[in-house]
């Protein structure tokens, strides 16, 4: 299942960040792919159609590190939780 959740993921990512899938990594960081605030709540709604959940809009830190969604990595995380709480 996580699986499948990071794929789609990855996958409404680089559609907005108009890349291929594979060219992402969790690492990558959504400021170095030109994804701004207006990008940033177009990827929440397609995540909240795609997997029937509320995504919380948390921008990410300045440095692109810590608590947000800042990254890749950061974004596939916070929806597989989601999922999971959503699915118990």
């Amino acid at each position: 299942m996580r699986d499948e959740v990071v794929e789609k993921t990855v996958a409404i990512l680089a559609a907005q960040a108009l890349c291929a899938p594979e060219d992402l990594t969790p690492e990558t960081l959504l400021a170095d792919l030109g994804i701004d605030s207006l990008g940033m709540a177009e990827i929440l709604f397609a995540i909240e159609e795609a997997f029937d959940v509320a995504m919380p809009f948390t921008p990410p830190p300045a440095d692109g590190g810590g608590p947000g969604l800042g990254s890749v990595g950061s974004v596939c995380q916070a929806v597989a939780a989601l999922v999971a709480a959503s699915r118990g």
